[in-house]
């Protein structure tokens, strides 16, 4: 009998989801497992595994029945996770070493994404080969066209989170197809409700083009924003989420430690865009530094030390605490600052035997550098400036304004592993700013001064741009950073909380409750590997309000090209791997490997009646033999008893 065990490995991916306006690639792979199903016979083993993501096991070792088997096959739906195929051959493996079956076949069937399949095809081919010393590949590809639009990103670009104030947001769509598309209108969507719609005029293959979206608060509180497009074969990748946490007001304490200058200066760059006045939703004072012990931070959301000498192991812990609890903190260097004893406070210290603490600051402070050249110029700021919330306002600057910004002097640090530097001197790696998270806050760090001794910094826009950047950024919260279908969510808290377990609601109403555990010196809740896109909402219990995450697909996945016939079998020439592009080839691929596995019936038939025949005739010479034994003895008989007569 012609029987096998059979695994059927159905690419699950977003990608999957792509429609040519009658079927979905998702669609058509279904009817492939379908002809596939028909040649399985009743009580033999199957397994279906969805790739894409965590590549879920439906089905293990099931005795097949096709009537159930047909039932769970269509209840299965694309995810809007991507395809990781180099965790693909080892999980088939596993699979293919718990199936107890003397023959063994296994069935990809995928749209064998170019950018999967091509660039890693000696990795697939080594992998692929090792597991079909065990089972007979097959490779069904579901093909379909490489058109399809993506809005990649929505990110915050300028502009406050504060009500009755508004924010600048871009937009980037990407066009992954190979033909241009014109008249793409991307819609801005706040709470559910448009509020803006901009037009891209075109989009060339492989380009992304932008826009700017501004989204004006008359609430507060966390507010949902989406950028979306209409229209494509491809909807998953056709909206990008964010969460904004709106304040009703923003208070910013200015701690100077030199004449007064900085804390001037400072003022000045974060009311740069107002008329110079302060209002009840927008506080900023500065104090001398011998004044910060008695201030209290409760009402602070942002605390900037400018040129303060030192601080005291309890001011230390303070402010780390400050932070952690989720504030912001800005350092800035100057001619007060005694190196020593910020390293010694700052430094992080030990909670107990094997683990330390993030340190305050992000770097380790060296000694003052002078930056000026010959003529007394500083050097300017790198123009290649990283993908940084805090850059981005920069960004849109001129080169040459950019470089009207100098800078004399600096302090060498030696940045943690922790930090991040966002600005650099140009020709340089020094840093001028670094930041990191500490807790779940954040601390930014100047190497320069905010006074005007050290660079001309406050003299440009470069300085107002920057510290309003800065301030909105600290004043932020972690649910504000948008996640990627697959990642973990979390929700973490000061204090130990109430209740036992957090509750995160998913896009699809789903409700999960995840236990709270003690990790750092803090408690988090941990929802593991988000597998839908959309808005979760996380709550520290059932009836407490909840706090929207927002959770978009992995872009990667967007670019849709498929590999054709004759490029496959390229990447897998001189293997045993069977392409199978059509109905008609998969059903003959099948008869073929099995009546291949199955010819050791032949021979063995073969062997036995090369046996029989053999015995056969072994009997029959033998028979000849004794006979003509038997002659001579009768005829010696006979002689003997006529003598006798």
């Amino acid at each position: 009998e012609r029987r096998s065990g059979v695994i059927i490995a159905l690419d699950a991916s977003f990608s999957m989801q792509q429609s040519d306006g009658k079927t979905t690639r998702f669609e058509r792979a279904l009817e492939r497992i379908d002809v596939i199903s028909e040649r399985i016979h009743i009580g033999d083993p199957v397994t279906l595994v969805l790739l894409g993501g965590e590549n879920r096991v439906v089905l293990q070792n099931m005795a097949y029945e096709p009537g159930k088997f047909r039932s769970i096959l269509q209840q299965q739906v694309a995810s809007a996770a991507s395809l990781d195929l180099d965790t693909v051959p080892k999980r088939l493996s596993e699979l293919a070493e718990n199936m107890v079956a003397h023959q063994k076949e296994i069935y990809i069937v995928t749209d064998v994404q170019m950018r999967d399949w091509n660039p890693r095809s000696d990795l697939l081919r080594n992998t692929l080969m090792d597991l079909g010393e065990n089972a007979s590949i097959f490779v069904v590809p579901v093909l379909g066209s490489a058109e399809n639009l993506v809005v990649t990103s929505l990110n915050f670009v300028s502009g406050s989170l504060r009500k009755g104030t508004a924010a600048r947001y871009q937009a980037t769509v990407r066009n992954c197809g190979l033909t241009p598309v014109s008249d793409v209108e991307v819609q801005c969507r706040v709470d559910g409700v448009q509020i803006e719609s901009k037009r891209i005029p075109l989009i060339l293959p492989g380009s992304s083009e932008t826009v700017s979206l501004f989204v004006p608060f008359h609430n507060a509180g966390p507010t949902r924003i989406t950028a979306e497009i209409r229209g494509d074969s491809l909807q998953t990748d056709n909206v990008r989420r964010v969460v904004a946490v709106v304040r009703d007001r923003v208070s910013v304490l200015c701690v100077d430690g030199s004449s007064g200058d900085a804390g001037r200066l400072i003022i000045a760059a974060l009311l740069a865009r107002d008329d110079g006045t302060q209002t009840e939703d927008y506080v900023v004072r500065s104090v001398p530094w011998l004044a910060f012990p008695q201030q209290d931070l409760e009402s602070v959301d942002v605390v900037v030390l400018a040129n303060v000498p030192e601080i005291t192991p309890d001011q230390a812990d303070q402010l780390s605490r400050y932070v952690r609890q989720g504030s912001g903190l800005v350092w800035f260097a100057g001619d007060q600052v005694k190196i020593a004893k910020w390293n010694e406070r700052s430094a992080g210290h030990q909670t107990d035997e094997k683990e330390a603490t993030t340190p305050l600051l992000p770097a380790v402070i060296g000694q003052l550098n002078d930056s000026s050249d010959a003529l007394g110029a500083g050097k300017p700021l790198d123009p290649s400036m990283p993908d940084h919330i805090l850059c981005r306002p920069l960004r849109s600057l001129p080169e040459d304004l950019l470089s009207e910004t100098r800078f004399l002097k600096r302090l060498q640090v030696k940045p943690a592993a922790t930090s991040f530097s966002v600005l650099n001197l140009a020709g340089t790696d020094s840093p001028i700013l670094l930041e990191h998270t500490l807790g779940r806050g954040h601390v930014v760090m100047f190497t320069t001064s905010a006074e005007a001794t050290w660079n001309n910094m406050a003299l440009t826009p470069v300085f107002p741009m920057l510290m309003q950047q800065i301030v909105t950024y600290l004043a932020g919260r972690e649910f504000e950073h948008p996640r990627v279908v697959g990642d973990s969510l979390s929700l973490s808290y000061t204090e130990q909380p109430d209740a036992s377990d957090a509750v995160f609601d998913t896009p699809s109403d789903e409700t999960i409750a995840v236990p709270v555990r003690e990790y750092r010196n803090q408690y988090v809740a941990m929802l593991q590997h988000a597998k839908e896109a959309g808005f979760y909402m996380a709550r520290v219990s059932v009836q407490a309000p909840g706090m929207p995450i927002a959770v978009n697909v992995d872009t990667r996945e967007s670019d849709v090209e498929c590999c054709s016939e004759f490029e496959l079998r390229t990447i897998l020439e001189g293997t045993d791997i069977a392409i199978v592009a059509t109905e008609n080839d998969l059903v003959s691929a099948i008869e073929a490997s099995r009546t291949g596995r199955t010819s050791w019936r032949f021979f063995m038939f073969a062997g036995l009646v090369i046996l029989i025949v053999e015995c056969l005739f072994a009997d029959r010479l033998l028979k000849k033999q004794f006979s003509r034994r038997q002659k001579p003895a009768a005829s010696t008989n006979q002689t003997e008893v006529n003598q006798n007569a």
